[in-house]
């Protein structure tokens, strides 16, 4: 695995955390308790800061990142909330992703963009910057549009999705020790 230091930054990694040894992890990253990123995951915290919540994954081939700040930008930290899954080839530059929601593979979530808690962003979507996604709904196409309301089983999914991972983060860490 690439735990990298950028410039005086570390990642802060919990010990219960999982990095598959393809993956990279880079400056100012912190990964939460039972946090799994999976094979080639790339998460680049050089210019910004990119915080990755209790029990959430981060799947293969999925890129992190965020934007500096300067004299057109503020800058954008990336922040995923707890229990949250992103999908297989997934972009994340930015935005904030609150509990317990699901980004589909392949879907792109950009600058300052919001994943409010119980939503689903369908794969292959685009979040345009600043855009809010409201609770309890699924999200699809490029740009995304309100598809319709999730259901409460589509809702528990959400924190199944995260457990499942867990389960799976230990077992490959297990078999690393």
């Amino acid at each position: 695995m690439a735990i990298r230091k950028y410039q005086s930054f570390e990642p802060q990694i919990e010990t219960s955390a999982w990095v598959d040894e393809s993956a990279v992890v880079i400056g100012k990253c912190v990964l939460g308790q039972d946090v799994g990123i999976w094979p080639n995951a790339t998460l680049r915290g050089d210019v910004n800061d990119i915080v990755i919540g209790d029990r959430s994954n981060i799947q293969d081939g999925a890129v992190v990142h965020t934007t500096h700040e300067s004299e057109i930008s503020k800058g954008s930290k990336c922040i995923v909330g707890k229990d949250v899954t992103v999908g297989h080839n997934a972009v994340l530059h930015g935005c904030i992703l609150e509990d317990e929601c699901l980004v589909g593979m392949g879907a792109v979530v950009l600058d300052n963009a919001v994943v409010q808690k119980h939503v689903l962003v369908g794969a292959n979507s685009l979040v345009p910057p600043g855009k809010v996604l409201e609770s309890g709904y699924l999200y699809v196409g490029s740009p995304v549009k309100q598809a319709r309301p999730l259901t409460e089983k589509e809702m528990a999914f959400f924190k199944y999705s995260a457990a499942h991972y867990v389960k799976l983060k230990n077992e490959y860490k297990a078999e690393e020790a």
